[in-house]
Order: C-alpha cells, then structure tokens, then sequence
C-alpha cells in the first residue's frame, strides 16, 4: 500500500561501510521506539533498514563490524585472483542472514510499513523499485542486486531483469518517495554538507567491462550530475520544511570498502550521537 499524503518517509542513501553512519541513526531511532510508515533506500542503506524494520536494534553493527576484516566478507586477495567479487555476497546474503547472525524474517514480513528498495536496470540504465507489500518481493536477493556494485560484483537477474547498484541511477530516492505519496521526508545521507561527487573518468573501463550495456554505461558517465542534483534538491525541499536531513557533521574518513574496525565503530558511534544531537530538532519538526 502507498502511503497517505500526510505521511513522512524515511529516505536512506548507499555508501557500502559508509552505511555504518545509518545504521548509528537506526539504532538510535529504534531505541526511542520511532518508526515511519513508508522507507526507501539504495545499496548500503537498504541494507541497514531491514534489520530496522525487523526491530533487531544492533544487528547492523555486528554484521558490518565483527565480520570486517574476515575475508569471507570482504577480499581482495579473490577479487585479483578471481576478478568477480571484492565482497562475498553469498556469505553476505546468505549465510549471514539465515546462519551465523539470523535475521528475523517473520517480523520484518509482519511489520507494518512498506519498504522500498531500488536498484538499477542495466538493460534500460533506468531505477526499478520493489515492494515489500507486493507479491514476489525477495528481500535477500534484492539486497544483493541493489549492493551489486560495478566491477566488484556480478550482474543479479530477478524477474526477468538485470540488476546492479541502485545507487547509480538513484543515489537518494527522494522523488520516488514523494511519487509514492510522502508529502516530507527525513533523508538520512552517508555524506557531509558541501560533498560534491566528481565526474567518472574511467569511460574506457566501463565501456570494457559494460558495453553491451550503453544506456547502463551512459548513466554511470552522468552519475555524479544525478547525485550531485538530487542534493541540492533535497536541500532545497529542507528549506521549505518539507525535508529534514540527518548526515555526518563532519566528512566521513571510512572508504567504501573500508576493514578498520575501530574506524567502523567510531563511525556508528558518530551516527548515533548525531542523530541524538539532532532528535529535539527533528521531534519539532515531525510534529
């Protein structure tokens, strides 16, 4: 079901370890018991929003920090050798989830807001969403699709589609959710105010490795004017009062493939503390 007009949704962007940062405000959100009706997120931040929704506070960060460093999780070492997957995304979505931190599917099927998660066609280099409340939804292997960034991980076929990184073709869905019925949105971005996302200068690379996907490899070329765009549109919704934007106060210094556990920690702990910083703000502005 689609929200009513009067609704806020949670809008979260990707980032790959980055998403530590989200998973900080989560959990504070969790803690004070706060929940929203309609979430949306890409990459990394849909991620961190199952385990939210699933009302399993602290999963994230022991999935993305205990395992950091093991290199079922995380390998160069395979990807040179192998050169298909930087990230183990069969033990990421799989044996993780079902085996080694369970995820409660039951709870997470049974909870009452509608989440969204997008990725991007290669076919088309156009953004496809799935719903939880609709038939066929797969949690896991759209996760995957939608964490399948380019060069680091293979192409995820579901429902007839090639998918990878929803983050490319819609880094922060911000209008989706605003198509979807949600009058505001709190957005919870992995980057601080003034970031401004450079131009990709690979195009012969990805030419190489995707051309016989030449909208998926123009929309790759565009990604950091879509970003960049999407911002400054979402800061301008943030004037109006009708957005509300929880991001680092300070730039992030973990990468996106990032393994330092103490750097990862101190990046939940930097989310939590903003978001508690920020909570009166945004307790005001909910109401």
């Amino acid at each position: 079901m689609k929200p009513a007009g009067d609704q806020t949704g949670l809008v979260l962007e990707g980032g790959g370890m980055r998403g530590l940062y989200t998973a900080g405000v989560l959990d504070l959100f969790a803690e004070r018991d706060l929940y929203f009706p309609y979430q949306i997120g890409v990459s990394a931040g849909a991620c961190m929003a199952v385990s939210y929704l699933s009302r399993q506070r602290g999963r994230n960060k022991i999935v993305n920090i205990d395992f950091a460093g093991d290199p079922r999780y995380l390998s160069w070492r395979k990807f040179l050798r192998h050169r298909r997957e930087l990230f183990g995304m069969d033990f990421i979505f799989e044996e993780i989830p079902r085996f080694l931190v369970p995820f409660d599917f039951q709870a997470f099927e049974e909870s009452r807001e509608e989440f969204v998660v997008a990725a991007t066609d290669v076919d088309t280099g156009e953004p496809v969403y799935y719903y939880k409340s609709r038939p066929g939804f797969d949690a896991l292997t759209l996760l995957r699709a939608s964490s399948s960034l380019p060069f680091f991980a293979p192409i995820v076929e579901f429902q007839g589609k090639k998918l990878m990184d929803g983050g490319i073709s819609d880094p922060i869905p911000i209008r989706k959710a605003e198509a979807d019925g949600c009058s505001r949105t709190l957005l919870i971005l992995t980057r601080n105010q003034g970031y401004v996302k450079s131009r990709n200068r690979l195009r012969w690379l990805l030419q190489r490795k995707f051309g016989a996907f030449p909208k998926f490899v123009e929309v790759m070329l565009n990604r950091h004017d879509i970003y960049n765009k999407t911002v400054a549109y979402a800061e301008e919704k943030e004037r109006n009062g009708e957005a509300f934007i929880i991001r680092p106060r300070e730039p992030i210094v973990v990468g996106r493939v990032e393994q330092n556990k103490a750097k990862l920690e101190r990046l939940y702990k930097q989310g939590y503390e903003d978001a508690k910083a920020i909570y009166p703000k945004l307790e005001q502005w909910l109401r």
